[in-house]
């Protein structure tokens, strides 16, 4: 069974307003011994007069997770699957490389 462990490896800001301008995410999937990750980043413009904005030094992981999810429409489904598939190549090899001596 494969695992997915989704990130915000680093997150930039402005530092007058505390508005999240970029995070930096990665999804590591593991199964067993085999593994795949994919890293990426989104673009945001804060508004820092919106009733939702969350200043950098308030926000948590799971709420720039959404951002990049909702906001940045990074299709979490899609990526997974590829991981899934990346994974499968891995446990079921179609090429290798060598020499036969």
């Amino acid at each position: 069974m494969i695992t997915y462990n989704w990130k915000i490896d680093n997150c930039e800001h402005e530092v007058a307003t505390g508005g999240i301008t970029v995070a930096h995410w990665r999804c590591n999937a593991q199964d067993g011994d085999y593994s795949a990750s994919v890293y990426g980043s989104c673009g945001f413009t804060p508004d820092v007069t919106s009733p939702t904005f969350t200043p950098y030094d308030q926000v948590v992981e799971a709420e720039v997770l959404a951002w990049v999810w909702v906001v940045d429409n990074v299709d979490k489904d899609e990526i997974e699957a590829n991981l899934a598939t990346q994974i499968e190549a891995l446990k079921n090899p179609t090429q290798e490389s060598g020499v036969p001596w």
